[in-house]
């Protein structure tokens, strides 16, 4: 066990990049077998509020807190909470007084639109997929869909995600403009632009409990 700001185990392998789950309140860090401790412990100060909150999460507890001083991540970064007129810098979140809540969700439903946007277009653009519209939903069964028209549609609770996963969102709704399934092909496709969206899959698991707030 190594300490930084939490215990944590470390498991070295051949693989090329560094990773960090929590299972059962146990922290772990998959790494590379020449990274140093100090470049993981680096790894694990940068993700420690993530850690945190999987440990709260998987113990039923967590639920985001939208008061002045609290912290939250919005499209990958981390940012804090202040009373002003709803804005997101780089690094503070600004929301009203009252009705906080419906602020950052307007705020959020018109700053995924621009962010979705931009990364299915430049995904489209690299990997030749062609698309009609976007549209931002509120869905709370989905993080997106795509129909037989070629609108993507993306959930508003997707700017929660980190940007690896928002970018595997991207890219899983347009394979589905070639292919309307789940099919071997589809995931064939999909594996050639994110090599690891079964992992990427698996982790938006993670992040369920997006779904159930605002």
């Amino acid at each position: 066990m190594k300490q930084v700001s939490m215990e944590y185990d470390i498991i070295r392998s051949a693989r090329k990049t560094l990773s960090v789950t929590v299972k059962d309140g146990r922290v772990i860090v998959k790494a590379p077998n020449k990274v140093s401790e100090r470049k993981i412990a680096e790894f694990v100060e940068r993700h420690k509020l993530w850690i945190f909150r999987r440990i709260q999460e998987q113990e039923g507890r967590y639920r985001p807190n939208f008061s002045d001083g609290s912290s939250i991540e919005l499209f990958g970064n981390t940012v804090k909470i202040e009373t002003g007129k709803a804005a997101l810098t780089s690094e503070k979140l600004f929301l009203p007084n009252e009705n906080r809540e419906e602020a950052l969700k307007k705020l959020l439903k018109s700053l995924t639109r621009d962010f979705m946007t931009a990364m299915t277009a430049a995904i489209a653009e690299k990997y030749r997929f062609r698309y009609s519209k976007i549209v931002i939903t509120s869905a709370r069964s989905r993080w997106g869909s795509c129909n037989i028209k070629g609108t993507i549609a993306y959930s508003f609770r997707s700017a929660f995600l980190p940007p690896e996963l928002a970018f595997y969102l991207a890219a899983h709704e347009l394979c589905h403009t070639k292919h309307m399934n789940h099919s071997r092909a589809f995931w064939e496709t999909l594996a050639k632009i994110v090599p690891d969206c079964k992992e990427k899959r698996r982790r938006l698991k993670e992040y369920l409990w997006a779904m159930k707030c605002l």
